[in-house]
């Protein structure tokens, strides 16, 4: 299963460091693979800002719906919290959901879920850090998202915080199934 697209165009100063496809869950006889596909801001000190995007394959197959809607946006959540741990991110607290739209007019708006949470550099200091998670649906569900560090200082080039979610939520939402973006 190849992952979502996100927009060349959108990745500038961006680079390709992982792609896997794994098993993001199973929940009694439903069993959800994600194929991932996560990238790295170029040349900055950590914490570095990473974005990715997920696309899952859900068995037995079922089309998106309120109750597995739910479910597939609470383990993202929960998987989301392990992935900032694996980045030593700590003391991550869920701030609120709110729904945001995407760049594919035939899916669904997104649910945006914001984090906030102290990751720990290699001089042991912590660098507060926001993270999103939009979690939607078209024919199947994508996932995307990312975080940023909080501290100006972390922006040496002029950049702000505000400049890095606003970029964040444009590569976010640009992402696209594989499918879609052949007939684009």
């Amino acid at each position: 299963m190849d992952p979502p697209v996100v927009p060349r165009e959108r990745l500038d100063g961006w680079r390709r460091v992982d792609e896997v496809t794994e098993r993001a869950f199973a929940a009694g006889p439903v069993s959800v693979d994600a194929s991932t596909v996560r990238y790295e801001r170029d040349a900055s000190e950590p914490p570095r800002p990473f974005c990715f995007a997920s696309r899952l394959e859900i068995r037995p197959p079922s089309a998106p719906n309120p109750a597995l809607t739910a479910l597939v946006e609470r383990q993202a959540r929960s998987g989301f919290r392990d992935r900032l741990a694996e980045r030593d991110v700590e003391g991550v607290e869920h701030r609120g959901d709110r729904g945001i739209s995407v760049d594919d007019p035939s899916a669904s708006r997104a649910t945006l879920s914001t984090f906030r949470g102290v990751a720990r550099v290699g001089d042991g200091r912590g660098v507060p850090v926001e993270a999103l998670l939009a979690v939607w649906a078209t024919d199947e569900y994508l996932l995307g998202g990312g975080a940023y560090p909080l501290e100006e200082a972390s922006y040496p080039s002029g950049g702000t915080p505000g400049d890095a979610r606003r970029e964040l939520l444009g590569i976010v939402r640009g992402i696209a199934s594989p499918d879609d973006a052949e007939e684009a």
